[in-house]
């Protein structure tokens, strides 16, 4: 459940607000939904443009914070820590597998301040003898409350336990991390992805296959509902037929709320769900964390991480949640990323169109080629545009590659995917309608067509036909414009080696609008205007080579 935040609510005395840090994969947000026994909601602090989730407990609200990871200027961890600073109250969540480590990064942050530590993963310490000597080194060395616990089990008495020590106001300040090592490691055990040769091919496949399972379910999903949905928007259709001309175009019109809202929901929203659920069974597994570490020698050339690749995917089901999500990205990475995900990540509106393109006039075979040339491109534009930073041999991964495994649980998996649906539903829909607004009144003020008139000759360049500019001027405005490349008399006037070229056009020529209100507001106006120009250089230059080079073929 999602609910607005009372400010009020966050300052009440009656309430203590406890701040929860921890690195990332730790099980942070599985002991504070325990402790809080309360659905979160989302909120924003100080200002920030970062979401946390706050969760109001009985007696104590929550607030979970993004993971801290090592040596990240990421906009994530700075927020946490920001929130951090402002608190005087902070739980503690480290792994029992690596304590030391988490010991030296966490404890100096929470220096001075009221404390209390969890340590998660504590079943895999298997001595109950050697966990209870670990636990007494640490509360005599700290001078704080610290308990063991399995944060996906936490118990009755152990929950009490930490309410207990949290609520208590003459909780000892920690000074520090403890003066000598507490010596305990355990290793997860190694897997193919950790192969030298084979780790990074098989991480990319797995990485690839949710995005192909969500899309291929979805769209055979939308194939079969769409006439259901077409007749039953029909009555609507009729209603507002003999509306005055400006209201009918706006509902009923081209590019209508009527004709087009069920592309949304019929097409776009299955893909979102599909994928974030793909990906947040991998997170909630740990296998998310192994992959993106396997992942990190193929980016890294490219200026991104392994993680990044992660956010690029996430794009194929909405460029919105995937955008925001680069909050997490390091500052010499994230505008190359955000870049990425503007230029290659194909959303499922942009994807099913294109499949519907090829699948009506005839032309399936071009969806392996299109894929393949927009995946090549996609990544010489980011490597143009990288930041050498990025790029840097000395750029290496901010997470460790020996996360545990293990099986998903239901609650894990929608904790995690959780926010991308939510930012899909109020960011992505409200902009759609109100995108289908205005390229409703333009369409009904005969603005679409004029400009595909002038901007006919420049498809020249391209070897396309004059008519192909208003489906390309269209999918500027939202990707779905390019199924007006099926149009039955549009398609029989080209080869399939121009339908290919169009459709990659169309595609790659300008992020949506969606997209780049989400990059102004993430970024800046001045980066998205920056990303625009340069975005549609890199597309004309494409689409003019794979023009005039299946014109060649002959295909």
């Amino acid at each position: 459940m999602t609910v607005a935040v009372s400010p009020a609510r966050l300052d009440s005395k009656a309430a203590p607000r406890v701040v929860v840090i921890g690195q990332e994969s730790t099980g942070k947000s599985q002991i504070v939904t325990a402790l809080a026994q309360k659905p979160a909601y989302v909120a924003n602090f100080g200002g920030s443009t970062v979401s946390c989730d706050v969760y109001a407990g009985d007696a104590i609200d929550f607030v979970d914070t993004p993971g801290i990871l090592v040596n990240s200027d990421s906009v994530t961890t700075q927020l946490a820590l920001r929130e951090l600073r402002d608190s005087d109250r902070v739980l503690i969540v480290i792994k029992a597998t690596h304590i030391d480590e988490s010991l030296h990064l966490l404890v100096p942050l929470a220096f001075g301040k009221r404390a209390v530590m969890a340590i998660t993963f504590a079943d895999k310490i298997a001595d109950p003898a050697r966990r209870a000597r670990l636990i007494d080194e640490l509360r005599d060395a700290l001078g704080i409350d610290v308990f063991a616990v399995d944060g996906r089990r936490l118990n009755g008495r152990e929950r009490n336990d930490i309410l207990a020590a949290l609520r208590n106001t003459t909780s000892m300040l920690i000074q520090g991390p403890p003066r000598k090592p507490i010596g305990w490691t355990v290793d997860a055990r190694p897997t193919w992805l950790e192969h030298r040769l084979f780790g990074p091919l098989l991480a990319a496949t797995l990485l690839i296959a949710p995005g192909v399972a969500a899309v291929t379910f979805a769209n055979n999903f939308a194939e079969a509902v769409d006439p259901m949905v077409q007749a039953a928007v029909k009555p609507l259709t009729a209603a507002v037929e003999h509306w005055p001309p400006l209201l009918h175009a706006i509902f009923a019109g081209r590019y209508g709320l009527i004709t087009m809202g069920p592309l949304m929901l019929i097409w776009a929203m299955p893909t979102v769900l599909l994928y974030a659920v793909g990906l947040g069974a991998y997170k909630a597994s740990g296998l998310l964390d192994r992959l993106t570490a396997a992942m990190h020698p193929l980016t890294r050339p490219f200026g991104l991480s392994g993680r990044d690749v992660v956010r690029v995917l996430m794009g194929f089901g909405c460029n919105v949640p995937a955008v925001i999500s680069t909050r997490g990205c390091s500052s010499c990475s994230r505008d190359t990323c955000i870049s990425a995900i503007a230029f290659g990540s194909a959303c499922s509106y942009q994807l099913g169109a294109t499949l519907a393109v090829f699948a009506a006039t005839g032309n399936e075979f071009l969806v392996a080629p299109y894929l393949a040339y927009l995946v090549v491109t996609t990544l010489v534009y980011v490597r143009l545009v990288s930041n050498p930073l990025g790029r840097s041999a000395q750029n290496g991964l901010t997470i460790r590659n020996d996360v545990f495994l293990e099986f998903p649980r239901p609650t894990a998996v929608w904790r995690e995917c959780r926010l991308t649906i939510v930012h899909f539903l109020r960011r992505a829909l409200p902009i759609f309608f109100v995108i289908t607004l205005i390229a409703s009144v333009l369409d009904w003020l005969g603005a679409i067509d004029w400009a595909g008139r002038v901007l006919s000759p420049l498809m020249t360049l391209f070897a396309l036909p004059g008519d192909v500019a208003v489906p390309v001027l269209m999918a500027s405005i939202r990707k779905d414009g390019i199924v007006l490349l099926a149009s039955p008399d549009l398609a029989a006037t080209m080869t399939a080696g121009q339908l290919l070229a169009a459709v990659y056009l169309a595609g790659v020529l300008l992020p949506c609008v969606v997209t780049f209100f989400t990059v102004v507001k993430e970024r800046n106006f001045r980066f998205g205007a920056i990303l625009i120009a340069r975005q549609a250089a890199a597309a004309l230059m494409f689409t003019a080579l794979l023009a005039w080079s299946v014109r060649l073929i002959g295909l």
